[in-house]
């Protein structure tokens, strides 16, 4: 492996545009003709003394089954409420446009790997969350509802897509 001084800088320039060791990797191989292991690459950037760039972390995620609508703007909160990071993130608004709508917490309630908040195309909401073994569990708010079929599968559409976003 060895890189002359144009390719080292043309590797430098990748890192610093945001590439990915990965992506590093792929263009050494397509532009230059080498074909370097990931671990080769990982030698190859701390020799050159470039961190790559972190990923922009991503916002909190509300879904429909549409377009994301614009959050609503913070509210100032209380001096006897408890600060924002400590609170449980509301529940997202109902839908207009009779969509399912998926929050994912940033903090997974307890038993769960994955949790969440669900608001259903007739305005009703539920706490949702994925167990060790897989499996979905839905806490309806009302006693006793249930969400209608083509609900459920729009929710668990629109749910595999968030948590594969977020790398689940």
């Amino acid at each position: 492996m060895s890189l002359d001084d144009a390719q080292k800088q043309k590797v430098i320039v990748w890192l610093e545009q945001g590439a990915t060791l990965a992506g590093v990797q792929q263009r050494l191989e397509t532009e230059f003709g080498l074909r370097l292991t990931y671990r080769d690459v990982k030698f190859l950037v701390g020799d050159l003394q470039v961190l790559p760039k972190d990923a922009e972390p991503a916002p909190p995620a509300v879904l429909s089954g549409k377009a994301a609508k614009p959050d609503a703007p913070p509210r100032d909160a209380a001096p006897d409420k408890p600060a924002a990071e400590d609170r449980e993130p509301p529940a997202p608004p109902p839908s207009d446009d009779g969509q399912v709508q998926v929050q994912v917490d940033k903090l997974a309630r307890p038993g769960a790997v994955v949790s969440g908040n669900v608001t259903f195309s007739d305005g009703r909401s539920a706490a949702w969350y994925i167990d060790q073994m897989g499996r979905i569990g839905i806490a309806p708010k009302d006693k006793g509802y249930r969400p209608s079929a083509a609900d459920m599968q729009e929710f668990q559409m629109v749910l595999e897509q968030e948590l594969a976003r977020q790398g689940f």
